[in-house]
C-alpha cells in the first residue's frame, strides 16, 4: 500500500509534537513531511504543563530523565495563585486529590462538617501535592501517588521532538509557505506552494502555523468564535531571567489590576511574563510593571504577543486539521496550551482515516475538540468571575460580566450544595474545581448530610489520620532542586 502523505505546516511545539507522534505511531503506513521556515519565529512561551503530558511522553516511548535533561525541565505539582480572591490573598491549585472521597460525597463535605464542629485545619493540609509544593519537595513515589507535570523550555522541547520525529522517518522541508493550492471541485487542499517555486503535495494537512491559521482560516475559512467578552486579556509580554535560588515545584500566577503575571522556574532560568487587557493597561506600562516584579538578571529581550481568546469553529475542515494555536487560544492561566496540542494529536491518531476522510469522523473530532475548549474556557472564566476584587475597572468588568450557562450551573451547584460533577471526561477533575472555587472565595452554604453521620470522635479521627498521612509522606521527600539535579540535571549553557 502506498503510504498516505501527511503534511505538517509549521514547526514549533505543535508541529513537532504532531510529527513525532504520527511518525512513531504510524510507522511505514504514512509518510510525514513537515514544512517550516527558520525565518518565521514561534510563540514559544508555553513552558508550564499539566499532568497528561506525562502519559503523552510515555505513549511515545520517551525516557523521562532524558526528556527533562534536554528541556531543562523541573517538576510541577500545581499553581500558586496570588492576589486573585483579593490583594494579599493566595491559594494553591494542586494536581492531586485532597483527603479521601466517599462514594456518596467528596472529601470537601467531611471537611466542611468539621468546620461546623470547631475543626480549624486548612483544607490544604489534606493534599500531598500541595503540602510538598509549599515545602519545595519532590520525589517519584510508588504507584504514582504524587501527581505532577513539568515546567520546561518549549523551544528545547520542540528541538527534542524534532530529533525523535526525524529519527522515526519525518522529513523536514525548509521553506516559507507562499500559497495554498485548493482543488477546484472538492475544495480540499492539494499542495502547499513554497518560496523558490516548490510544491509539496499531500493527502492530509495539519495546520501548525500558529495564530495565523494559514491553512485552516487563510485558505479554508473555517470560522472563529471570539471569547474575549468572557476572557478580556488580549496581550502578553514574556522574558527570561536568571535563577536566584532553587527551583520551586510549582508555577506562580500573580494577579494585578489589569490581568496577571506568571513565574515558571526551570533548572537554570525562570520564565516570566505578564498577561493583561490592553483596554486597561498599555504596553509600556505593562513592561514596566513586569520588570518591576521579577527576580534575577534579565536574559532575553521582551517578547510581545497579541492574541484573541477563542476557538476555531471547525478544527478539522475538509482535509485539514488545526493543531495548537491555529485551532484556538486559551490564555495560559491554567497551562493548557500544550495539553490542547496533545489532545488534538492523539485524537487525530485515533481517528486516522484509512482511505477517504469520513464526514462522521470530522464531525466527531470537531465536537470533541470544541467540548474540550469550552470546558477549559469555563474553568478559566471562573478565576475572573468568582472573586472579591473590585479595586480596578478590569476587575469590576469581570465581576459584572454574564458568564456561560454551563459555568453558572457549576457555580450555583457548589455554592448551594458543595457538589461538583465531572462531565464527559472533562480535563479538570472535581478537586480542581473545589480548590479554585474555595480559593477564589466561594464557600458552600451547605454540604452532604452523610458527613453528619459521623460522631465527633469518628470525624476527628478521620481528619487527623488523613492529615497525618500527608504530613508523614511529605516529610520523607527530598528537596525538589536536589532531586532534579540527581535525576535529570542539565548542563548549564554557560558552563566552561
Amino acid at each position: 500500500m502506498t503510504p498516505r502523505r501527511i503534511v505538517v505546516a509549521g514547526g514549533g511545539t505543535a508541529g513537532w509534537m504532531a510529527a513525532a507522534a504520527l511518525s512513531r505511531t504510524l510507522g511505514r503506513t504514512a509518510e510525514v513531511i513537515l514544512v517550516e521556515s527558520d525565518a518565521i519565529g514561534t510563540v514559544g512561551v508555553g513552558e508550564s504543563t499539566i499532568p497528561p503530558l506525562v502519559n503523552y511522553n510515555r505513549l511515545l516511548g520517551i525516557g523521562e530523565a532524558e526528556f527533562m535533561r534536554a528541556t531543562q525541565a523541573t517538576f510541577k505539582l500545581g499553581i500558586l495563585f496570588d492576589n486573585w480572591k483579593e490583594p494579599g490573598s493566595r491559594y494553591f491549585h494542586s494536581f492531586g486529590t485532597t483527603g479521601k472521597d466517599h462514594w456518596s460525597a467528596g472529601f470537601q463535605h467531611y471537611w466542611l462538617e468539621g468546620l461546623t464542629r470547631g475543626h480549624t485545619q486548612s483544607y490544604d493540609d489534606y493534599c500531598l501535592e500541595l503540602v510538598a509544593a509549599f515545602q519545595n519537595k519532590f520525589a517519584h513515589l510508588p504507584d504514582d501517588r504524587l501527581n505532577y507535570a513539568y515546567q520546561l523550555d518549549s523551544g528545547l522541547y520542540g528541538r527534542f521532538l524534532r530529533q525523535l520525529a526525524e529519527a522515526a522517518g519525518t522529513r523536514r522541508i525548509e521553506g516559507r509557505i507562499t500559497n495554498v493550492e485548493l482543488d477546484g471541485g472538492s475544495g480540499n487542499i492539494v499542495a502547499l506552494l513554497l518560496d523558490g517555486d516548490r510544491r509539496v503535495e499531500g493527502d492530509l494537512f495539519l495546520d501548525c502555523t500558529g495564530f495565523r491559521g494559514l491553512l485552516i482560516e487563510g485558505a479554508l475559512h473555517a470560522g472563529f468564535d471570539d471569547w474575549t467578552h468572557w476572557l478580556p486579556c488580549d496581550s502578553a509580554i514574556a522574558l527570561q531571567t536568571a535563577s536566584v535560588g532553587p527551583p520551586e515545584p510549582y508555577t506562580r500566577a500573580i494577579a494585578h489590576d489589569a490581568g496577571w503575571q506568571w513565574r515558571i522556574p526551570l533548572q537554570h532560568r525562570v520564565g516570566n511574563g505578564i498577561v493583561y487587557a490592553s483596554r486597561y493597561l498599555d504596553h509600556d506600562a505593562a513592561l514596566e510593571r513586569l520588570l518591576g516584579n521579577i527576580e534575577g538578571a534579565v536574559l532575553t529581550e521582551p517578547n510581545k504577543l497579541r492574541f484573541v481568546t477563542g476557538a476555531r469553529r471547525r478544527q478539522w475542515h475538509r482535509n485539514c486539521v488545526a493543531i495548537g494555536l491555529s485551532g484556538g487560544f486559551m490564555e495560559p492561566l491554567e497551562a493548557t496550551s500544550i495539553h490542547l496540542i496533545q489532545r488534538a494529536v492523539l485524537r487525530l491518531i485515533r481517528m486516522m482515516p484509512a482511505g477517504e476522510i469520513s464526514p462522521s469522523d470530522v464531525a466527531e473530532f470537531n465536537d470533541q475538540q470544541m467540548q474540550d475548549m469550552v470546558q477549559i474556557r469555563d474553568f478559566l472564566i471562573l478565576h475572573y468571575k468568582v472573586t472579591d476584587r473590585r479595586d480596578s475597572p478590569f476587575w469590576r468588568q469581570c465581576a459584572a460580566m454574564p458568564v456561560p450557562d454551563t459555568l453558572s450551573q457549576k457555580i450555583a451547584l457548589f455554592r448551594d450544595t458543595a457538589r461538583v460533577f465531572r462531565k464527559n471526561e472533562e480535563l479538570f477533575a472535581e478537586n480542581s474545581w473545589v480548590q479554585v472555587m474555595m480559593g477564589q472565595g466561594l464557600m458552600p452554604r451547605s454540604h452532604h448530610p452523610v458527613a453528619g453521620k459521623l460522631t465527633d470522635e469518628e470525624l476527628a479521627k478521620l481528619l487527623s489520620v488523613l492529615r497525618d498521612q500527608v504530613a508523614r509522606t511529605a516529610a520523607t521527600l527530598p528537596p525538589h532542586g536536589d532531586y532534579v539535579a540527581r535525576y535529570c540535571g542539565a548542563p548549564r549553557a554557560d558552563a566552561a
